[in-house]
């Protein structure tokens, strides 16, 4: 073999080391790129709501869930000595505690709480009268079903949240700040 002839196969050497070389680097850009793409960010669903119209709070052992006023409003506002139903569950977290629901409050009126307020250990409290609580009553062996209206003494309108107190025996007080929802159709 001649001094050309090594130089040649040199060069195809070279080459063939410098097009690896670009590959393995390009392949390392796009793996980097790739995996770089959602660092630092937040997954869509990592931030998910339930689909329910009403707020939640928890306090201590007790979830309050689909926390809202039911009521249907034809004009700019529900006036004062309108009563509105105050719609919620409370769902009892301690396996061996057994709560009580002991008084609502609020500043846009008078709320009146009627029935058994219990909330059995691991068990389930329906506040409302909508026809969902009616249904899950029966397939749910330890709830109880209560009815809470609001007196209104100020007018309210859909929009705002109003600030709601929830007083439990064992659990302590939890404010929400509650949304007012049409109420559901009956089904026809």
């Amino acid at each position: 073999m001649n001094r050309f002839d090594n130089r040649v196969s040199r060069s195809r050497s070279s080459r063939r080391s410098a097009k690896l070389a670009v590959v393995a680097s390009g392949a390392l850009i796009g793996a980097v790129a790739i995996s770089g793409c959602s660092a630092g960010q937040i997954a869509q669903t990592a931030m998910e709501k339930p689909a329910v119209d009403g707020n939640q709070a928890t306090v201590n052992n007790v979830a309050l869930r689909d926390v809202h006023i039911s009521a249907r409003q034809t004009g700019d506002y529900l006036r004062p000595g309108a009563t509105v139903d105050l719609v919620l569950v409370a769902v009892n977290q301690s396996p061996d505690i057994t709560d009580r629901l002991v008084g609502i409050t609020t500043d846009i009126g008078k709320v009146t709480v009627t029935g058994d307020a219990t909330l059995p250990a691991s068990g389930v409290l329906f506040v409302g009268q909508n026809g969902q609580a009616q249904k899950s009553d029966k397939a749910v062996e330890s709830a109880n079903t209560v009815k809470a209206t609001i007196a209104l003494s100020k007018p309210i309108t859909n929009g705002p949240n109003y600030d709601v107190t929830f007083n439990f025996e064992k659990a302590g007080n939890i404010s929400v700040a509650v949304p007012i929802s049409a109420p559901e159709s009956p089904l026809r």
